[in-house]
């Protein structure tokens, strides 16, 4: 399907889920009813496209490395494509009690794995890492690991990069220190000695002398038109969410931005984290407690340093678990998430992360092995 006709029948089906209540992120089901692709009579999911790749979220705010590294290992021996790693100093919320450096997991991941791709979801190479640092570390993986890893970037939250770095200003200066410093890590994997002098960044005469045979991926994370246009024009990818990939205003602008670079956006991917709970209610009540922020985060949190507040105010103003998970899908249902992920694939995502906030992962990535992948085709 073309992307065009894709990002319009997702819209429709949008429209279509507003009218009766559904969620745009996917139907919240624990009776296994339809979901958006099934209501608009989808292609079924064993006619799942090579562009279309699964992945597993590894939530370093919910667990420790050794945990993530087991989950990673039996997501890829239950068919998953690939991983994506959450890349904070701290958590969102003080009650989901981790934060452990993800860039030692990732290098674990893939020691531990075959084949996965591998990479962050996200990653601020703008106040606590300095861009230089973070082209060198992916460089490294791309050695370790050739055509696995990818960088997903992003402008940060105030919890990562003020309470690190005493810094986090408005928007259109983080905008422009990331555009800044993807312009400097690409220069610095060409294998040059770089002299850089911008506005933000600088290096003197600086080498990195160990590069991967093959180009790391950049995919920028965009849930406004600003950062959307930005993740075409200067990013190999896109990274949104369910409601980024039905907005007409966002794929305009991430296609404007890769027009301009001379990029064909049909091509480049476009990545979601899809949230799920393989269960019902108690196990959603479960995760909505640890992840209460998540439908406001991005929203009207994103300036609060300290997780304690954000899960005061999360709390606050969602007060009841429902608040938070009524947009996920929840079912035992293997139909039901395959059709799910299915409709997302054909509103235009390329890559599916499926995150889910239930402490018990293991049950999450047995279901899905046996029972939901295999109807993927």
């Amino acid at each position: 399907m073309e992307l065009n006709q894709a990002v319009a029948d997702g819209l429709t089906l949008t429209r279509r889920a507003a009218l009766s209540g559904l969620a745009l992120a996917g139907v919240t089901t624990l009776l296994a009813r339809p979901t958006l692709a099934a209501a608009a009579g989808a292609r079924t999911a064993s006619q799942r496209s090579s562009k279309q790749q699964l992945g597993f979220a590894l939530s370093h705010e919910q667990f420790m490395t050794p945990d993530l590294v087991d989950f990673a290992m039996r997501a890829e021996a239950a068919g998953f494509d690939g991983l994506w790693s959450s890349d904070h100093i701290q958590p969102w919320q003080e009650n989901q009690g981790h934060a452990m450096f993800p860039w030692i997991t990732l290098a674990l991941v893939g020691a531990r794995t075959q084949q996965s791709f591998f990479g962050t979801g996200v990653t601020t190479p703008t106040f606590r890492y300095d861009p230089a640092v973070v082209a060198q570390a992916f460089a490294s993986l791309g050695v370790l690991y050739p055509g696995r890893p990818f960088l997903g970037l992003g402008t940060g939250e105030a919890l990562n990069e003020q309470a690190a770095s005493g810094s986090f200003p408005p928007y259109q200066e983080r905008h422009d220190r990331l555009a800044e410093a993807v312009q400097l890590m690409r220069q610095l994997w060409s294998g040059d000695h770089i002299t850089f002098n911008g506005r933000y960044y600088s290096v003197e005469n600086l080498r990195i002398y160990d590069l991967p045979s093959q180009p790391i991926p950049v995919y920028i994370a965009g849930n406004g038109p600003k950062s959307a246009r930005l993740a075409g024009n200067l990013g190999d990818g896109w990274i949104t969410t369910a409601q980024g990939l039905a907005t007409p205003a966002m794929h305009d602008a991430f296609r404007d931005g890769a027009l301009a670079a001379g990029k064909d956006p049909d091509t480049m991917p476009i990545l979601i984290e899809d949230y799920v709970v393989v269960g019902g209610q108690a196990e959603a009540d479960e995760a909505a407690t640890l992840w209460r922020f998540s439908p406001i985060g991005f929203q009207k949190l994103l300036y609060i340093s300290d997780p304690r507040e954000i899960q005061n105010q999360a709390m606050a103003q969602l007060p009841s678990p429902w608040d938070t998970w009524r947009d996920w899908l929840v079912s035992t249902d293997p139909d039901a998430h395959a059709t799910h992920l299915q409709g997302l694939w054909d509103a235009g995502a390329t890559h599916i992360f499926v995150h889910s906030g239930q402490q018990d992962q293991r049950r999450v990535l047995d279901f899905y092995g046996s029972e939901v992948i295999p109807r993927l085709g």
